[in-house]
């Protein structure tokens, strides 16, 4: 992670030295969302779950930017579901957890065009 951006120093648009915006980064990287999860033995341990979103469009990359609270209320939810089925020692279900977040960013976002990007998904 970078520090920068954990203390909000790192500007998200760059200005050129004619005044004009530079185009905007289209990926948008979300905190991790973490979930407690029953591991082998009956110990607890943590499901981590790392999301970005892409987006093409430039209204939709504002509203996304935006709607960041939201997105990630939303992903702790699916992310708490998928954990809290998930049997001991068995590995997550990536395809369906990526499909359920995909469905969440559609959904608070209100139509398609944001697309769901997973970093890494660790059961620990």
């Amino acid at each position: 992670m970078e520090r920068r951006a954990l203390l909000g120093l790192k500007s998200q648009t760059l200005k050129t030295s004619g005044g004009s915006s530079a185009p905007q980064a289209s990926y948008l990287r979300l905190p991790t969302i973490t979930a407690n999860v029953i591991r082998p033995g009956g110990r607890r341990g943590v499901m981590t779950v790392e999301t970005g979103i892409d987006t093409a469009d430039a209204a939709l990359r504002t509203r996304v930017a935006q709607s960041a609270p939201r997105l990630r209320a939303a992903y702790a939810v699916v992310v708490q579901q998928a954990a809290a089925a998930l049997l001991p020692g068995a590995p997550p279900d990536v395809e369906r957890l990526v499909a359920q977040l995909q469905a969440a960013t559609n959904a608070t976002m209100g139509r398609a065009g944001a697309r769901l990007l997973i970093g890494t998904v660790m059961v620990v």
